[in-house]
């Protein structure tokens, strides 16, 4: 069962899908034509905020985070023609992260031969980790990406609702407001409140594991 954590953070992450139906597979079949540029924008929509979430959370400033995300899409784009893609195995976002992975420790090599900070030496210690050790890192990716979920999720679904219904949902769930206090906010009842928020938030974990199913 997947229960989602409400917080501003997510309306802040807006990452649009053209397909929301299309599955994981059928994308990475389109994105080993170079020429699909759809294709490309739409992972770039899809993966861009995450990975960049996830490399500013190894402690790296902003350009050096735009850099390395940049490297690494790179690198997707030189490899995706050799991805057999195993669902089993973690699919492509076990991939994902083994070049996000990579690309990392070389970052923190390098500056571990300079003048590296009590961060970078932690950081290249926690990269030199055998790549199948469960750590921080792998939990952090997999926060990244169940956020990234749930922002896709929330802008469907908010689309999917009256604006009455929505807002009730954002000033409960998200806002942390008393169903009493939205009630009087919004003229509507307290119990209307309650139910648009059920609502919601079954809609949303209906939507987030549609988005695992196609993965």
């Amino acid at each position: 069962m997947f229960v989602l954590a409400w917080h501003a953070g997510f309306l802040d992450v807006i990452a649009l899908t053209d397909s929301p139906n299309e599955t994981r597979a059928t994308l990475l079949l389109r994105l080993r034509d170079g020429g699909d540029s759809d294709a490309w924008n739409q992972f770039l929509r899809d993966y861009g905020p995450m990975l960049y979430r996830f490399v500013r959370s190894r402690g790296l400033q902003d350009a050096d985070a735009a850099d390395i995300v940049q490297d690494v899409m790179r690198r997707v784009g030189t490899a995706i023609g050799r991805l057999e893609y195993n669902k089993q195995k973690g699919g492509f976002r076990a991939w994902l992260f083994t070049i996000t992975r990579n690309r990392l420790y070389t970052y923190f090599e390098q500056r571990s031969r300079n003048s590296a900070t009590v961060n970078d030496t932690a950081q290249f210690e926690l990269l030199s980790q055998a790549a199948d050790t469960q750590n921080e890192l792998e939990q952090q990716w997999e926060h990244e990406h169940m956020r990234q979920l749930a922002a896709v999720a929330m802008s469907t679904v908010r689309d999917d609702v009256e604006p009455s219904t929505w807002l009730a949902f954002q000033r409960t769930a998200v806002d942390g407001l008393s169903a009493t206090a939205v009630a009087e906010e919004l003229k509507m009842s307290t119990g209307a409140i309650y139910v648009a928020k059920s609502r919601v938030t079954a809609k949303l974990r209906a939507e987030v594991e549609r988005l695992q199913e196609n993965e």
